[in-house]
């Protein structure tokens, strides 16, 4: 009964783990997905409240992590904006472009529009931004490419704090293989046993 016990505990956690990677996937279309992990990490202990892994030190680095991908996220797409020239409003206006992009987008391939959109999205709304302005078209084009990249690597950090923050929760929630049985296996009879099942058969 515990070895049952700890081969569905192992399969759960499995199952777990793979659902918080493929929620990361979210991030990908502008979605929050870091805070959807939270959400179900802490459904996770409040449905396993013996989990004693999970404990003060695992949520401050856990939510750390949460907090900073979306600092990461702003910062990259803000600095790299200004590094390639665009102004305080280009920038804004990038953004809430990329916002209008993933939703516009969405639905097309398969929900990957989204992605797509919000780096269209936030090269439109600050090239049409800087154009306004007044600005020379070439550096509004190079502030309009350099809010574009910000918004892609900005979505790479925050996969990548959102991965460090799966890895954290498999690493304190896995199971002691240990307690897992190993695989049943099917053992030959002795001679003497077919023997005898023979002899009982036939008489």
């Amino acid at each position: 009964m515990e070895g049952f016990i700890a081969l569905a505990s192992f399969s759960l956690a499995y199952a777990f783990i793979v659902l918080l990677g493929l929620i990361l996937l979210l991030n990908i279309l502008g979605l929050p997905a870091n805070w959807v992990v939270v959400l179900l990490v802490v459904l996770w202990k409040f449905l396993h409240p013996a989990a004693g892994a999970l404990d003060v030190w695992f949520w401050i680095m856990f939510l750390g992590l949460a907090v900073l991908g979306e600092v990461l996220e702003m910062g990259v797409q803000v600095m790299n904006a200004k590094r390639h020239g665009s102004s305080t409003s280009g920038t804004v206006a990038g953004m809430v472009g990329a916002i209008a992009g993933a939703i516009f987008l969405a639905p097309l391939f398969f929900g990957l529009g989204a992605f797509i959109g919000a780096l269209v999205g936030a090269w439109l709304g600050c090239l049409v931004m800087e154009l306004l302005r007044g600005r020379p078209g070439k550096e509004a084009f190079d502030a309009a490419f350099g809010t574009m990249m910000g918004r892609f690597l900005g979505t790479v950090c925050k996969l990548g704090t959102g991965s460090a923050m799966v890895v954290l929760t498999a690493h304190r929630i896995w199971p002691d293989m240990a307690a897992v049985p190993p695989p049943l296996r099917p053992v030959a009879p002795e001679p003497g046993q077919v023997v005898m099942l023979l002899k009982n058969w036939l008489c």
